[in-house]
């Protein structure tokens, strides 16, 4: 039973690592995709602190790398010293993955006020004819996320942009993208899209810190199954005397 139990532990310890490399790629993913699409959404949310879990997701991914090679190592020639440091890594990886789970819900808990907050002196530093950093953002979001506005395409009459033109029509990209001859008129408002831009924002990026949520709590799952067998051959290997290592040939008590 102790030989088919220590076996055993081995077997998916060593399976784990490989899933560990199989994370680290995954976790620097999910961290690269939330630094590009926090790029293409700066303007609607100012603090940059929001982009700390996506950093400490990559670094701990980068990890996942270093660990996996000490973890097949040390499981392979059954070094007590290497599954003892192996255990410890995972620990503190595990803890970091837990804060970045707590930044998480933080940020994504302010994402809503953020938004709220600088979204109207975006679209009010809008610019259509010289379009600059800020005009190509509410560009690019409305025909993204289909949307028109800050609550609906009502919302540009209170615009400067759109007091500047005298034209009683919307940006471009207000057009449902089907419509080849819109105009962005207020005279014909089913051509445009009916709803605003912040609630879709908000959902936007609250998704993505999900995904980073989402990510460290699965990872940090198979890590504590990682550390549960690591701990199972370091148990036996400390309390059975007659165990051997299997990479001399030896066999179990």
């Amino acid at each position: 039973m102790g030989q088919c139990g220590i076996t055993s532990s081995k077997t998916v310890l060593v399976f784990l690592n490989l899933i560990f490399w199989a994370a680290a790629g995954i976790l620097c993913y999910v961290g690269a995709y939330v630094f590009i699409t926090y790029d293409d959404y700066d303007h609607f949310f100012e603090d940059v602190y929001t982009l700390i879990p996506a950093v400490i997701i990559i670094a701990v991914g980068t990890l996942l790398f270093i660990i996996g090679l000490i973890g097949c190592c040390a499981t392979i020639r059954e070094s007590r010293c290497g599954l003892a440091t192996f255990v410890i890594i995972l620990l503190l990886v595990f803890i970091t993955e837990v804060v970045v789970v707590v930044l998480g819900y933080i940020y994504r808990a302010k994402v809503e006020d953020e938004v709220d907050h600088s979204i109207q002196k975006v679209y009010n530093g809008y610019n259509g004819t010289n379009p600059d950093a800020a005009s190509r953002a509410i560009d690019y979001v409305q025909r993204q996320l289909r949307c028109c506005g800050i609550h609906n395409y009502s919302d540009w009459e209170n615009t400067v942009w759109f007091k500047q033109t005298k034209n009683n029509s919307v940006p471009l990209s207000c057009c449902k993208a089907a419509l080849s001859n819109c105009t962005g008129s207020l005279t014909r408002p089913m051509d445009l899209y009916s709803e605003g831009c912040e609630a879709l924002v908000v959902k936007k990026l609250q998704e993505i810190m999900m995904y980073v949520i989402w990510a460290a709590l699965a990872f940090a799952a198979i890590q504590l199954l990682g550390m549960l067998c690591a701990c199972i051959v370091l148990c036996r290997r400390s309390r059975d005397p007659a165990y051997e290592l299997l990479i001399t040939g030896g066999t179990y008590a």
